[in-house]
């Protein structure tokens, strides 16, 4: 299939094109600022499909709204029509279509264009009126509140909230791009105005606190809940606007004559992550908990688990190494420890149930 996408070196159509660069049966013909709006006859002269993504909206004059917008937009159907083909249009409108500005107008007087065209031709078009759409590549500073944000707090530059309760509602480039592939391979059948979801809600106020956990969270190490919906997508965001520089971030080692100890990751209420090592015949533990639960994995080494019962003083021991990874899991109730049982250093990795609290360690020590 060959499609063309006008607006190619902007903020969405960077997202699509790589996702269709991806596939093998998709041939992109970009349109950009830099081509003639003459090339647009021999450009839709052999495509399937028009992604028609270009638009004005912070133009230097109120007439390039209508130019950008409208013009654009009709000397493209216009262009369709005379191949005497139905290649259907898909068209990034915006919600403020229904407003009574410049830009609004000049957007739904494209829509009006458009769904001409379909009519003249019996062709389908899809009408997406997009809220803020927000995710990687997007210029901040210009008219993204979630890339300005992004960006100022990536980079410590201050942020402007003139009304912390003011209500945005967004939608991620990533499900854009998904609803807009959908309709290219027919999936969607709907001909005229189509919607993308999940359209997010929040306040600039919320937005802002969101992001700035994110960046807190390398300090603390607690990491915010961004596995799913608006935190998932909104915490990609934040870290496609950092800086190569900014990749990585230091840790603290605590060291002694046993090995070191590193915490990595901790969580709001999935426990913390972190490893240690041993050197060979040291022995770490030598604890019990009573409700606290780890897990431990040996990445390098061979190591001794030992166990006992606190209560009916039942033994129990088993060894594991880094070339089997097997998990051990703490018992409450059972004091354990680990020995490194190898010749050379021993790398463990485990995970707690909870973050560890110096007043409610829930640790005793009692050695086997």
């Amino acid at each position: 299939m060959k499609v063309l996408i006008t607006g190619a070196n902007g903020f969405v159509a960077k997202n699509l094109l790589v996702h269709l660069a991806e596939r093998m049966d998709i041939e992109v013909v970009p349109f950009t600022r830099q081509n003639d709006l003459d090339d647009l006859d021999n450009l839709v002269d052999e495509v399937d499909f028009v992604f028609h993504l270009a638009g004005v909206n912070r133009p230097k004059t109120e007439a390039e709204f209508a130019e950008g917008n409208a013009d654009l937009t009709k000397m493209l159907c216009e262009a369709c029509s005379k191949t005497g083909r139905s290649i259907p249009i898909l068209f990034s409108s915006s919600i403020q279509a229904t407003l009574d500005n410049p830009y609004g107008k000049s957007k739904l007087e494209a829509e009006k264009v458009i769904r001409s065209y379909s009519e003249q031709n019996n062709v389908p078009v899809y009408i997406f009126r997009l809220p803020n759409v927000f995710g990687k590549w997007s210029k901040p500073n210009y008219n993204s509140v979630v890339a300005t944000f992004c960006h100022n707090i990536g980079q410590e530059l201050p942020i402007q909230i003139n009304d912390p309760s003011h209500l945005v509602r967004l939608v991620y480039v990533d499900d854009v791009v998904k609803h807009f592939i959908s309709v290219m391979e027919g999936t969607v059948q709907q001909n005229g105005f189509c919607e993308v979801a999940p359209v997010y809600e929040i306040t600039v106020g919320e937005l802002a606190d969101k992001i700035l956990s994110y960046k807190g969270s390398r300090e603390s190490l607690v990491t915010e809940p961004v596995g799913t919906g608006l935190d998932r997508a909104l915490h990609s965001t934040y870290l496609s606007y950092l800086k190569p520089e900014q990749f990585s971030y230091p840790l603290i080692k605590h060291g002694d004559e046993r090995g070191v100890f590193v915490e990595m990751l901790k969580t709001k209420d999935s426990g913390q992550f972190s490893f240690f090592t041993a050197h060979p015949g040291i022995t770490r533990g030598g604890h019990y908990h009573h409700t606290k639960t780890e897990k431990f994995l040996v990445l390098k080494g061979n190591a001794l688990f030992k166990f006992r019962n606190v209560v009916t003083d039942e033994y129990y021991e088993l060894e594991t190494n880094g070339d089997e990874p097997v998990v051990v899991e703490t018992v409450p109730g059972w004091t354990h420890d680990i020995t490194n049982v190898g010749d050379e250093e021993m790398i463990v990795m485990l995970w707690a149930n909870e973050i560890f609290d110096r007043d409610n360690p829930d640790t005793y020590a009692k050695p086997l």
